[in-house]
């Protein structure tokens, strides 16, 4: 029998020493050196795993390799040693589970141990494809330890009873499962909706003692903002738990199911073995529920599993725990992060309540940071304001910093300062801008009139303006221009009648017509 040799010149040197070149030298991926160089990726791969035989592994080439001599190490075809032994395949795919194993190195230690036939590298890449393509689905996917946790909901969901009303809610139940381990995680939340969706992730963390590479979601709304096969946008908030903990999210494909196969299994394993065991259960809190949910948990994980050696426990213990990244320092806080546009009264909108910008900002796009304390908003990436949460429905919370000029000196002027300034004139000067403001269904849309009215101290005097507010209260006058009146025409200085019926009989004049007019 002969060993599986290369085609003879398939390709040009130039292309070979250009394939060579861009791998070594310039760092490329194997598709873009295909790109690049109008070949097919597989070609690449063939070379560069030949030149990983021959030990090339930098550019430039050494002295050695001229053109003769590549010629005869790429293209000469060799006869195969007879009587070659059959890797182990399943132990091959066992090694491959730790992030740092590759299977150059797994193929130099079945070389070293069958020195009298053993497979050149392409064929063993080759043989082991194949093998993995004759596996169940469940077991084409090579997990590296540590690398992925799959994330998902169950479709069924568990009752929870109010006791005082007897109305039953619904719990949605969330599942996480580790790629090479199978350690699962579960626990009931009201909804699916974002804030319980991310801290179902911050809780599993947790429960796992560390953070793994990547997290592989389904497309629900509170993971992916708008699906797509190949760049998929991720809820900002769903982004900034990942950057928190220093790991990626990448979404499943739409309608590729074996992207997240780990996910649909080990929710249909939540569902039988701990649904299924509490559905003649009645619970009264959500907690009562989850503690329930955690007692099962450590008997589904703890179980000895059928298809692979040991528990879910032990696996975890043994591969994906070493791997995982350490849990950040600072706990994670839910952070509600959306883009709000800024309102041409200088505000943004976050869940009824408005918080104010620097005015310059008015009608661009800011960022919005929102946790249980603070708001913070950002500009092109640049904090630009920072304001307690409030969660008052139709409030605002200003900074006068914020605001333009003009309308910081409009801020300056209060109810409270209005009476206070008039209140030095007199109780009826006092008296008379209480009333001007109580006649408005806002004190804003009196303020200008008595600003007017108190400017009249100054023309006029303290003295003069307290004495035409006293008669203005006692006459029922109601307008500034009327005091102004009162002023000018010097009424003020005028006693007023004792009643005001006896004073109105006594008046002689002109232009008075008396009782007889009208007989």
């Amino acid at each position: 029998m002969m060993r599986m040799t290369m085609p003879t010149a398939p390709i040009s040197m130039r292309k070979l020493k250009e394939i060579l070149r861009l791998k070594y030298g310039c760092k490329l991926s194997h598709r873009q050196i295909a790109k690049s160089l109008s070949v097919s990726p597989s070609i690449v791969s063939k070379y560069a795993c030949k030149s990983a035989e021959l030990d090339i592994t930098c550019w430039p080439l050494d002295e050695k390799w001229d053109d003769n001599s590549l010629q005869q190490a790429f293209f000469k075809t060799k006869p195969r040693l007879k009587g070659f032994t059959i890797p182990d395949w399943s132990l091959v795919q066992q090694e491959l589970r730790p992030k740092t194993m590759t299977l150059l190195l797994l193929w130099e230690e079945y070389k070293e141990r069958h020195a009298e036939g053993f497979y050149s590298y392409t064929h063993f890449c080759r043989q082991y494809k194949a093998w993995l393509k004759c596996q169940k689905p469940s077991m084409r996917q090579n997990h590296k330890a540590g690398e992925k946790l799959f994330v998902d909901y169950c479709g069924p969901t568990m009752s929870i009873v109010d006791r005082s009303t007897g109305e039953c809610r619904t719990a949605q139940v969330f599942v996480a499962v580790m790629g090479a381990s199978n350690y699962t995680y579960a626990e009931a939340t009201y909804s699916q909706k974002l804030e319980d969706w991310v801290m179902s992730h911050a809780r599993c963390f947790e429960f796992l003692g560390g953070v793994p590479e990547q997290i592989i979601p389904d497309n629900l709304k509170s993971a992916v903002t708008k699906p797509c096969r190949y760049e998929p946008d991720l809820n900002p908030t769903y982004q900034q738990l990942a950057t928190h903990y220093d790991t990626v999210i990448v979404p499943a494909r739409p309608y590729k199911p074996k992207d997240k196969a780990k996910a649909e299994v080990g929710v249909q394993i939540v569902e039988r073995w701990i649904m299924a065991r509490l559905r003649n259960e009645t619970f009264f809190s959500l907690r009562q529920l989850n503690l329930k949910i955690q007692e099962l948990l450590i008997d589904l994980n703890q179980r000895q599993m059928k298809k692979h050696p040991g528990s879910r426990l032990s696996q975890f213990e043994a591969i994906d725990k070493p791997a995982l990244k350490p849990l950040p320092l600072q706990p994670y806080s839910y952070t509600l992060v959306k883009q709000v546009r800024v309102h041409i009264d200088y505000h943004i909108e976050i869940e009824k309540h408005y918080y104010s910008v620097p005015h310059t900002l008015i009608k661009q796009k800011l960022e919005a940071h929102a946790s249980g304390k603070l708001v913070t908003l950002y500009h092109q990436g640049i904090r630009v304001a920072v304001h307690p949460r409030s969660y008052r429905e139709g409030a605002h919370t200003t900074l006068e910093l914020h605001m333009p000029i003009a309308h910081q000196k409009q801020q300056q002027w209060t109810p409270q300062r209005f009476e206070r300034w008039a209140s030095q004139f007199g109780k009826s000067t006092e008296q008379f801008v209480m009333q001007l403001m109580q006649a408005k269904k806002h004190p804003e849309q009196s303020y200008r009139a008595c600003m007017g009215l108190l400017s009249l101290g100054k023309k006029f005097t303290d003295q003069r303006l307290e004495a035409a507010c006293h008669r203005a209260l006692a006459t029922g006058v109601t307008r500034v221009k009327q005091v102004k009146t009162i002023l000018e025409k010097g009424l003020d200085k005028q006693p007023l009648p004792q009643a005001q019926g006896d004073s109105l009989q006594d008046i002689d004049h002109k232009n008075i017509r008396g009782n007889n007019y009208y007989h």
